[in-house]
């Protein structure tokens, strides 16, 4: 019989070795941790840039980010200014982790019970469908159609920050609803990127890059673990498909999505070999690595990976990027005459967003195709669907990709920052009178 000091420092069920809590539950949780810190400092970047920008000392900011950079090997030349090696090239990693996150959640996350994820699944693409269509209602027929995808996306980022100052008032389901929900947004801003915003395609890169896909898939099968090797493919696939004219960071995505997401060492036996080793009374340097190797090979590679690169993603490419695409000029004549564009980006993150993802939840919920998150109220989803208007990261990633630096541009992110302002003050609001109402109700029998 164990002691009460025993019963007291038994581990809980997410500090236990069982698998789930393993490889599910403390990867999950080490993200959203993450993230919601995360989100702070991509605030700062914003807030540090608009006041840059607006400052007697602007002339310094757009001398920084139009720095020209040239990398030269021999005759081959690459060149762009500071911005754009922040948009094509830090962005690259940062959707190379996304590509990771996909990769995790399809194979051992939430993406895995394809059932459970049908309902954020719908919810999402009535979230990328009916702001597009919003958007496209305010600049159809006009050269600023093309900025159709900019109210698509959804920034996990700052909306799980949100969730977490809010904390217990919103439902530990609603939340894992909210990220399965972004997950499948970033795969639907993927595709869009690649299908719509590449220009000038060259067949010769391409196929490049298609052999460098298929070398990957080769290696891995082949069980090559050496980690260089498929660093300098990743850096190849980044310049063909930069050349190919598909947007660089799509090769990002594509070395995320794969990069095995399950253990090449199966887990018992690495275990076994610990429990052997461990009645030898002496050890040799060379079994102690191995048995490190064993160990660390035990972990999914997409686990490690992600652990690594989370935070240099979170804390200072994605800031950075918002350093160096936030930086617009606030003047009376960026608000005049109610651009068409700013009001479209507006209109589709915070009214489209909501409309789309709470109506086909209702229609996937009403056709049996899923049902409510665990301890969750209609009035709490259309608070979550409010958050997901704040299309920050990417909604501003992609105005780069659609116009040319000016102003349709610069009307463009005025929307967004607009927007997610307004999507989190109404989506916080809600979730908390939400919550409040949701505390006061009595169980039925």
């Amino acid at each position: 019989m164990s002691s009460p000091a025993t019963e007291h420092t038994r581990p809980t069920w997410l500090d236990s070795d069982r698998r789930l809590a393993r490889f599910v539950a403390r990867p999950a949780q080490r993200f959203l941790d993450v993230e919601a810190s995360g989100g702070i400092l991509l605030l700062l970047a914003t807030v540090t840039a608009l006041v840059w920008a607006n400052s007697p000392w602007r002339s310094g900011y757009e001398t920084l980010f139009g720095t020209e950079i040239v990398l030269t090997i021999g005759d081959f030349r690459l060149a762009d200014d500071v911005g754009h090696w922040v948009n094509d090239g830090l962005m690259a990693l940062f959707f190379f982790v996304v590509g990771l996150e996909i990769k995790r959640e399809w194979v051992a996350g939430e993406l895995r019970d394809r059932r459970a994820a049908v309902l954020p699944a719908v919810a999402a693409l009535g979230g990328m469908v009916v702001p597009a269509l919003v958007y496209l209602a305010f600049n159809a027929g006009t050269p600023a159609q093309r900025g159709w995808g900019i109210p698509m996306a959804t920034d996990i980022a700052f909306a799980l920050g949100v969730v977490a100052v809010l904390g217990r008032r919103v439902p530990v389901a609603l939340k894992v609803f909210l990220l399965t929900l972004a997950i499948v947004d970033d795969i639907g801003a993927i595709v869009v990127i690649a299908a719509f915003y590449s220009d000038d395609i060259s067949g010769g890169w391409l196929l490049a890059a298609v052999g460098i896909v298929a070398t990957v898939v080769v290696l891995h099968r082949a069980h090559v673990i050496y980690h260089i090797v498929y660093v300098g493919l990743g850096l190849a696939l980044w310049l063909c498909t930069f050349k190919s004219g598909v947007h660089a960071t799509i090769a990002g995505v594509v070395m995320g999505l794969l990069t095995p997401a399950r253990p090449f060492q199966p887990e018992l036996e690495a275990e076994a070999l610990v429990d052997t080793l461990e009645d030898e009374s002496e050890l040799s340097a060379d079994e102690v690595r191995q048995v490190s190797f064993l160990i660390r090979e035990s972990v999914p590679l997409t686990e490690r990976l992600e652990r690594m690169l989370h935070p240099w993603t979170s804390y200072l490419i994605v800031p950075v990027f918002a350093l160096a695409n936030a930086g617009i000029e606030l003047s009376r004549g960026s608000f005049s005459a109610g651009s068409d564009v700013t009001m479209g980006v507006v209109a589709g993150l915070v009214v489209g967003k909501v409309v789309g993802i709470t109506g086909l939840s209702w229609v996937a919920v009403r056709l049996r195709l899923g049902r409510l998150p665990e301890a969750t109220t209609w009035p709490q989803l259309v608070g979550a669907a409010a958050l997901a208007g704040i299309g920050f990261t990417v909604s501003l990633f992609i105005t780069s990709l659609a116009f040319a630096p000016g102003a349709v541009q610069d009307e463009s992110k005025i929307g967004i920052l607009a927007a997610s302002a307004i999507a989190t003050v109404l989506g916080a609001t809600v979730l908390v009178v939400a919550g409040r109402d949701a505390r006061g109700r009595v169980p039925s029998a």
